[in-house]
């Protein structure tokens, strides 16, 4: 996790008018643009036809998972569509649960909103020897003991509810060669999970494939994509580091399109992608500085072709300077009044 991450109106008369349009829209028929019908539901790989998810990586433990979730929607004033958690590929020990994907706290938070697993090829605080490499994964020697396990969860949690999750497997690939495998064991692993899956009639993963999104590592995307037939969503995490990684101030615009272009002009023209983390550095010497960048996040999202989901970052990175999450009041109206946009509140249903 430590690798990564204004529309313009006229009066103030139009701002109370949208407002109170969007508030009675809510109240009639829940989150959604206007004029939403059956041709704004969501399709089988959960993408909105209509708009884009709005969701967030709240920081917790694995205990306090529903009530961060909570604080996290009353700050910003809105139910999360999707909500963003990590887990390594640890055996269980003792009361250790960081390799259980879909917890009972997580299945709790999924029966109002979608989940986003991260399944990670670590062990973490495990020994060397501990560490799961990508081609012990293709060879299938963690099927038994991981890979099965999980995918049986997922499976009973999707007959149980008949609910979907997105599942990402080592998101930011791009970091973990070699010290993980090459890329071509890294695209076997994958495939192998997936096909793993598949095998054992688990139906209910919607596959998401997850970069850092640094334009110096194109050609690792490339060699490390896994293939159309086994990727539904792509996603990258992109930042405004600022002094986090000595860099300029680069605005929400800067931070996201270059990428995007390149992942529509070099992986895919038609799937649907995920700004799966986002957010700023605040600048101290302008407070006020990280409201006006979250401001800027409606109007980006509608020009970037096929972004159907956006996650705020609400955390920080190691190291100085680099706290990612929300400073102030300011930052939090302004994040709040982003995403009453109707273009974030497509339809769930």
């Amino acid at each position: 996790m430590s690798r990564r991450r204004r529309l313009l109106l006229t009066s103030v008369t139009v701002v109370g008018a949208v407002l109170f349009a969007v508030l009675a829209l809510r109240e009639a028929s829940g989150p959604g643009p206007s004029g939403a019908g059956e041709e704004c539901a969501p399709t089988e790989l959960l993408e909105p036809p209509c708009g884009a998810w709005f969701g967030a990586f709240v920081p917790h433990t694995r205990d306090d998972l529903e009530d961060r979730v909570e604080d996290y929607e009353e700050r910003v004033g809105r139910p999360l569509d999707i909500v963003y958690t990590y887990h390594d590929m640890s055996l269980p020990e003792g009361t250790r649960r960081e390799g259980q994907l879909l917890s009972p706290e997580e299945q709790r938070v999924g029966e109002d909103r979608m989940l986003l697993l991260s399944w990670e090829s670590k062990w973490w605080g495990g020994t060397r020897a501990q560490q799961p490499t990508w081609k012990q994964i293709a060879a299938g020697e963690l099927d038994r003991t991981v890979v099965d396990v999980q995918a049986r969860r997922i499976k009973d949690y999707g007959e149980r509810t008949g609910r979907k999750v997105f599942l990402s497997f080592d998101l930011e690939m791009d970091t973990r060669t070699p010290d993980n495998g090459t890329p071509a064991e890294y695209v076997r692993a994958y495939r192998h999970i997936h096909d793993r899956f598949g095998e054992l009639g688990v139906d209910n993963v919607v596959w998401t494939w997850i970069i850092t999104g640094y334009l110096d590592h194109a050609e690792l995307f490339r060699s490390m994509y896994p293939g159309d037939a086994y990727v539904d969503w792509i996603g990258y995490n992109q930042y405004n580091y600022y002094r986090c990684h000595e860099t300029g101030w680069l605005s929400f615009e800067r931070t996201q399109t270059a990428t995007h272009a390149w992942i529509r002009a070099h992986l895919s023209d038609d799937k649907p992608l995920m700004l799966s983390e986002f957010g700023t550095a605040a600048d101290p010497a302008r407070p006020g500085r990280q409201a006006e960048w979250y401001a800027q996040v409606p109007r980006v999202l509608k020009d970037l072709d096929g972004v159907k989901a956006a996650l705020q970052w609400n955390h920080r990175d190691p190291g100085p300077h680099c706290d990612l999450a929300l400073a102030d009041d300011a930052a939090w109206d302004s994040l709040r009044e982003a995403v009453a946009d109707p273009y974030l509140n497509p339809p769930r249903k």
